[in-house]
Protein backbone atom coordinates (compact mmCIF):
# COMPACT_ATOMS: atom_id res chain seq x y z
CA UNK A 1 0.00 0.00 0.00
CA UNK A 2 3.06 2.45 1.07
CA UNK A 3 5.03 1.57 -2.41
CA UNK A 4 1.37 2.49 -4.26
CA UNK A 5 0.98 5.83 -2.35
CA UNK A 6 4.80 6.77 -2.18
CA UNK A 7 6.01 5.56 -5.74
CA UNK A 8 9.09 4.03 -3.91
CA UNK A 9 10.42 0.97 -4.25
CA UNK A 10 9.84 -1.67 -0.75
CA UNK A 11 13.69 -1.06 0.16
CA UNK A 12 14.04 2.63 -0.08
CA UNK A 13 10.72 2.63 1.99
CA UNK A 14 12.28 0.64 4.65
CA UNK A 15 15.64 2.40 4.49
CA UNK A 16 13.22 5.47 5.42
CA UNK A 17 11.45 3.67 7.96
CA UNK A 18 14.31 2.53 9.62
CA UNK A 19 16.01 5.97 9.95
CA UNK A 20 12.47 7.54 11.19
CA UNK A 21 12.45 4.54 14.14
CA UNK A 22 16.05 5.69 14.82
CA UNK A 23 15.40 8.94 15.42
CA UNK A 24 12.54 8.24 17.94
CA UNK A 25 15.34 6.03 20.17
CA UNK A 26 15.37 2.79 21.57
CA UNK A 27 12.64 0.03 21.06
CA UNK A 28 12.57 -0.93 24.61
CA UNK A 29 10.42 -3.96 25.55
CA UNK A 30 8.19 -3.03 22.06
CA UNK A 31 7.47 -6.51 21.14
CA UNK A 32 9.38 -7.60 18.11
CA UNK A 33 7.23 -8.71 15.11
CA UNK A 34 7.46 -11.66 13.79
CA UNK A 35 9.52 -12.81 10.57
CA UNK A 36 6.18 -13.42 8.18
CA UNK A 37 6.57 -10.69 5.52
CA UNK A 38 9.12 -9.34 2.82
CA UNK A 39 12.10 -10.96 3.04
CA UNK A 40 15.57 -8.74 2.02
CA UNK A 41 19.17 -9.46 1.99
CA UNK A 42 21.20 -7.26 3.73
CA UNK A 43 22.63 -5.70 0.53
CA UNK A 44 18.99 -5.12 -1.02
CA UNK A 45 17.77 -3.48 2.37
CA UNK A 46 21.12 -0.80 2.57
CA UNK A 47 23.12 -1.19 -0.12
CA UNK A 48 26.72 0.12 0.05
CA UNK A 49 26.13 1.98 3.23
CA UNK A 50 25.61 -1.53 5.66
CA UNK A 51 27.58 -0.75 7.80
CA UNK A 52 26.45 2.90 8.57
CA UNK A 53 22.82 1.51 9.54
CA UNK A 54 24.35 -1.03 11.28
CA UNK A 55 26.57 1.31 13.23
CA UNK A 56 23.69 3.71 13.72
CA UNK A 57 21.38 1.05 14.82
CA UNK A 58 24.40 0.15 17.42
CA UNK A 59 24.19 3.46 18.76
CA UNK A 60 20.67 3.82 19.37
CA UNK A 61 20.46 0.07 21.13
CA UNK A 62 23.39 -0.67 22.79
CA UNK A 63 23.60 1.06 26.04
CA UNK A 64 25.48 -1.84 27.69
CA UNK A 65 28.78 -2.83 28.47
CA UNK A 66 28.76 -5.80 26.33
CA UNK A 67 28.04 -5.15 22.39
CA UNK A 68 24.93 -6.91 20.81
CA UNK A 69 24.94 -10.11 18.89
CA UNK A 70 23.98 -9.84 15.59
CA UNK A 71 21.17 -12.14 16.24
CA UNK A 72 19.35 -9.50 18.25
CA UNK A 73 20.97 -6.62 16.26
CA UNK A 74 18.85 -7.85 13.58
CA UNK A 75 15.80 -8.16 15.75
CA UNK A 76 16.33 -4.97 16.59
CA UNK A 77 16.56 -3.74 12.96
CA UNK A 78 13.09 -5.65 12.10
CA UNK A 79 11.87 -3.75 15.08
CA UNK A 80 12.43 -0.58 13.85
CA UNK A 81 11.12 -1.19 10.45
CA UNK A 82 8.15 -2.19 11.78
CA UNK A 83 8.47 0.81 14.29
CA UNK A 84 9.07 3.12 11.32
CA UNK A 85 6.34 1.71 8.45
CA UNK A 86 3.64 2.23 10.90
CA UNK A 87 5.00 5.58 11.33
CA UNK A 88 5.17 6.10 7.59
CA UNK A 89 1.83 4.85 6.79
CA UNK A 90 -0.05 7.04 9.19
CA UNK A 91 2.13 10.08 7.72
CA UNK A 92 2.99 9.46 4.00
CA UNK A 93 -0.20 9.29 1.69
CA UNK A 94 1.88 10.79 -1.29
CA UNK A 95 5.30 11.48 -2.52
CA UNK A 96 5.65 15.10 -1.28
CA UNK A 97 4.79 13.79 2.13
CA UNK A 98 8.16 11.48 1.53
CA UNK A 99 10.09 14.99 0.53
CA UNK A 100 8.83 16.86 3.98
CA UNK A 101 9.78 13.43 6.08
CA UNK A 102 13.11 13.44 4.51
CA UNK A 103 14.03 17.19 4.46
Amino acid sequence: MLKQRTGLTPNLLCRIALMMSLEEGPLGNIPLPNEDGSEFNAYTLTGENTDLFLSLLRYVEDHQEEPLENKILLDRMRGHIHRGIGSLSVRAKSPLNILQLIS
